[in-house]
């Protein structure tokens, strides 16, 4: 089944003030039948500048759990989202620098 992966991320500064709130668009990709609490690991998030982007340092990995699946019946064909836990990026803390 096909399935598009999203996360909410926060972007706040140094005092805890939002900057703003995206959501990060992990990819479609075909998975077998998935279930809220399940766990997905993927590359950490990090900031270039003020966009959400893949830390690709080595090493560098999330554990994300999913919180809900939406099963949109609108669309032809059905498309199926999949929302992983928000998280939170602080600028000047989260900053990967440039990524080639």
């Amino acid at each position: 089944m096909n399935y598009l992966i999203n996360q909410s991320v926060k972007i706040v500064d140094m005092n805890d003030e939002i900057m703003s709130e995206v959501l990060f668009d992990h990819g479609k990709y075909e998975l077998s039948a998935l279930a809220v609490g399940s766990t997905i690991i993927t590359k950490e998030l990090g900031l270039k500048q003020f966009e959400v982007v893949y830390d690709t340092r080595e090493g560098k990995q999330q554990r994300c759990r999913i919180v809900d699946i939406e099963i949109d019946l609108i669309t032809n064909p059905a498309t199926t989202r999949i929302y992983l836990d928000p998280i939170t990026l602080i600028i000047g803390q989260h900053d990967v620098g440039e990524i080639q």
